[in-house]
């Protein structure tokens, strides 16, 4: 028997996009941690079958961790991204996708840092390595074209978190004015909350909108989206946020703090979101 979701599959022309740091597996926690990989799996394969999400950005996921996420979502599920250090088989930003939905036609991956095309590459103050990773599609139900972006910035300089929403921003920007009808979609943990320079240097200009604020409705309230595996906590800090373009219709956002007989999943909360294109404007009369 299937979970209830908080959004679940949708049909064209709805996207549900899903951003969620699944938290890396570490080797050596004692055996009743709520931070073991081995007792976290089950309830993430139950969120994710509930859920469904066209288009999930995860983060902190190891190559057999994407697998699961994968596999808990079904057969049809694909994805893309590597690893962080220059061999790339590390952690990874991935972008995990419905392939019955979207028709992936081409990807890109770079390093936040002063050198991008370099794989492993590291600078502006980040103590670990941080990446980008882009996916382009065709949605096989509507014709229309989705740009989607993933990421995860630096958890101690805030140097580097903006010189990375810098960096998101200008691929937005160019990601746009090649395909000005395109939907872009960014998933992300910014390791930064609501009111901070990262989210205005993302949202200020207009490029980019917050999902929650710019939902006509809001499944949920403002769970804090960096639990720790404790309670909910309402009107909690949002660091984790789905993005859109000025082009997109957000119909929905919930912040999904399930917990399955108090245990949660990840130490973060995902967040989801329920988008469209805009509807066009209806065309100016001449006079």
């Amino acid at each position: 028997m299937t979970d209830a979701a908080l959004v679940g599959a949708v049909v064209a022309p709805d996207l549900h996009v899903m951003t969620y740091n699944i938290r890396r597996r570490l080797p050596t926690l004692r055996p009743d941690s709520p931070d073991r990989w081995d007792n976290r799996k089950p309830l993430l394969r139950r969120l994710l079958a509930a859920e469904q999400p066209t288009l999930l950005g995860a983060q902190e996921a190891l190559a057999d961790q994407v697998e699961v996420v994968a596999a808990a979502l079904g057969p049809a599920y694909r994805w893309v991204g590597y690893g962080r250090q220059k061999a790339g088989r590390d952690e990874r930003n991935p972008i995990i996708y419905d392939s019955r939905r979207l028709e992936l036609t081409g990807w890109r991956q770079w390093a936040l840092s002063a050198t991008p095309e370099a794989p492993g590459s590291r600078s502006w103050g980040n103590l670990v390595r941080r990446v980008l990773v882009s996916a382009d599609f065709t949605d096989i139900a509507t014709g229309g074209r989705v740009l989607a972006f993933n990421t995860h910035f630096d958890h101690i300089s805030w140097r580097s978190r903006l010189r990375s929403a810098t960096f998101l921003l200008d691929r937005v920007r160019l990601a746009h004015a090649a395909e000005p009808e395109a939907m872009i979609v960014v998933t992300g943990d910014f390791n930064a909350g609501a009111d901070s320079a990262v989210h205005r240097r993302l949202t200020a200009e207009g490029a980019l909108r917050d999902a929650w604020t710019a939902a006509a409705e809001q499944l949920t309230p403002q769970w804090g989206t960096l639990s720790h595996y404790k309670p909910r906590h309402r009107g909690g800090k949002r660091i984790d946020f789905v993005l859109v373009g000025p082009d997109v219709d957000v119909r929905s956002a919930g912040i999904n703090a399930a917990r399955y007989d108090g245990r949660a999943a990840s130490d973060h909360e995902p967040v989801q979101a329920v988008v469209r294109p805009a509807p066009s404007p209806p065309p100016g009369r001449s006079g």
